[in-house]
């Protein structure tokens, strides 16, 4: 059970080395280093214990994962799924839009930046994990599972391919504009030789942005706490 004395509006329930947590962790890093008076708490969550199933942890997140914010500044409410923790984040610590799109001036650019999120949260990320299981963690060979959720991540890593074409980043005009997109889908991008996707070289748009993602400050901060 977590101590008291926390003075940070915001705490964070992560744990090391995970897509999921990151993706937090990483906006986290992102408006702390935009926003003079912004911070954040972290409490590292100990998975080989099974923390993250104690009663304490399920009254705030009742699917039993990292992450879950919890926010003291609004009578401590909790959100958990990390795309609905970075929308959060963006409604209600990101007054400027530094890191999306306003959603009355700019709808487009707004609608670009959720149908991505949505095509990494509900695409990449699921597919992605069922192939880092196989690969990494079942305890019997499955070949046709193997084959079949690869070949999904691969297909997925295409998509991203043909977005990024003459393009920096996911959503906005132009080259685009980083956001929340982006850290959506890079934090799963990035494990992707936990899959036995050994480099990105099939995917040059995608390892192009990949080495902008992993040289921006908010990144290596956000992956260096989590």
């Amino acid at each position: 059970m977590p101590s008291p004395g926390w003075h940070s509006p915001l705490l964070l329930y992560t744990t090391t080395l995970s897509p999921y947590g990151r993706k937090a962790s990483v906006l986290l890093e992102d408006l702390k280093a935009a926003y003079r008076n912004f911070d954040y708490d972290v409490n590292q969550i100990n998975n080989s214990k099974n923390e993250q199933k104690e009663p304490w942890y399920l009254k705030l997140n009742p699917s039993g994962v990292v992450p879950t914010l919890v926010d003291r500044e609004r009578g401590d409410f909790p959100i958990f799924e990390s795309a609905a923790i970075l929308l959060y984040l963006e409604q209600h610590y990101d007054p400027e839009n530094k890191f999306t799109f306003d959603p009355v001036t700019q709808p487009n650019d707004y609608s670009e930046m959720l149908q991505w999120v949505c095509f990494a949260h509900g695409g990449i990320g699921p597919m992605q994990a069922q192939a880092a299981y196989y690969y990494m963690f079942a305890t019997e060979d499955v070949p046709y599972a193997k084959k079949r959720y690869v070949d999904e991540t691969k297909r997925l890593y295409g998509v991203l391919d043909i977005r990024l074409t003459d393009r920096d980043w996911l959503a906005g005009p132009g080259r685009g504009i980083y956001s929340i997109a982006d850290i959506n889908a890079f934090t799963w991008v990035n494990f992707h030789a936990a899959t036995g996707i050994e480099t990105l070289d099939e995917w040059g748009h995608v390892k192009a942005w990949s080495a902008r993602m992993l040289d921006r400050p908010g990144v290596k901060a956000g992956f260096a706490m989590s």
